[in-house]
């Protein structure tokens, strides 16, 4: 079961100047809930919906981007408590592709099975140009939780625990480096849920992430992700449901919007690098 999709994440990318606002996130939560009731989708308010959560997000690579290219992602992040990045940090290695049958024939298990946890998702997101479109990416990926906060300067233990990776043809002593030395800081509220009917509900985020280095706001999103045991088992009129408010959302709020890239896109390019087309 951990290899068929079990979660379904509808995203849609913020403009920084909007949602940093101080009130950001309260204000676009208000157009949600407003745009949720001409939807007829039901809306609960998470109890302390607007206390943030803060966590670091760190991206590696090559230098010459050879996981990125071949539609590899490489993540880090680290919760805060208290104010500090905390004692544990979620290392992620996922494949993202729009082709649900490539993903499907990669094998993203580690080499030891018992070794992390295994989510394969549908990404939904909007066009590139267009609004109130959609389009999907599916992620297949494997989280590993360490007190160990460091990875190797080069790609010797990850090809050793990924042996998919070997594929790529990168050789163990190439060296790893932190994204175009983007280190970002995550802001993320959780302020509440829908309900679409017949058992389809999702959870909602509202985040903004921070170029920790320039104390530059980069991108915001807002999110839902409904979790299932099997694709087929949700109900058409439910998932339509869900896609009709997902384009409400978009045509509800056009000067929130950040069109033409995802967040990892967003880093990769902020050093002019292309953004492939599997993204």
């Amino acid at each position: 079961m951990q290899d068929r999709i079990r979660y379904r994440e509808y995203k849609i990318l913020l403009r920084p100047d909007r949602v940093g606002e101080a009130d950001g996130f309260e204000k676009f939560w208000h157009k949600v809930e407003t745009i949720a009731g001409d939807c007829k989708v039901d809306i609960a308010r998470s109890k302390g919906a607007f206390e943030p959560q803060v966590r670091d997000v760190l991206f590696y690579d090559t230098t010459r981007f050879d996981l990125y290219r071949n539609a590899f992602i490489l993540r880090q992040r680290t919760a805060h408590d208290g104010g500090r990045p905390g004692g544990e940090h979620e290392l992620t290695v996922k494949f993202r592709h729009p082709d649900l049958t490539t993903v499907e024939k990669l094998d993203i298990h580690p080499a030891l099975s018992n070794d992390g946890k295994i989510k394969f998702k549908e990404e939904v997101l909007p066009l590139r140009e267009e609004i109130g479109g959609l389009r999907s990416l599916y992620s297949h990926n494997c989280v590993e939780t360490s007190p160990d906060s460091g990875l190797s300067q080069n790609l010797h233990d990850l090809l050793r625990s990924f042996p998919t990776l070997a594929a790529l043809g990168v050789g163990p002593k190439a060296p790893v480096a932190l994204v175009n030395d983007v280190a970002i800081e995550e802001t993320e509220v959780e302020p509440g849920a829908f309900d679409f009917g017949h058992g389809y509900a999702a959870k909602a985020t509202i985040a903004l992430w921070r170029d920790r280095t320039r104390n530059s706001a980069l991108v915001g999103e807002f999110g839902f992700q409904a979790k299932f045991h099997d694709y087929e088992d949700i109900h058409q009129k439910a998932l339509a449901r869900s896609e009709a408010f997902f384009r409400a959302v978009q045509t509800g709020s056009p000067k929130w919007l950040h069109l033409g890239t995802t967040k990892t896109a967003l880093i990769y390019a902020m050093r002019g690098a292309a953004v492939p087309d599997h993204e």
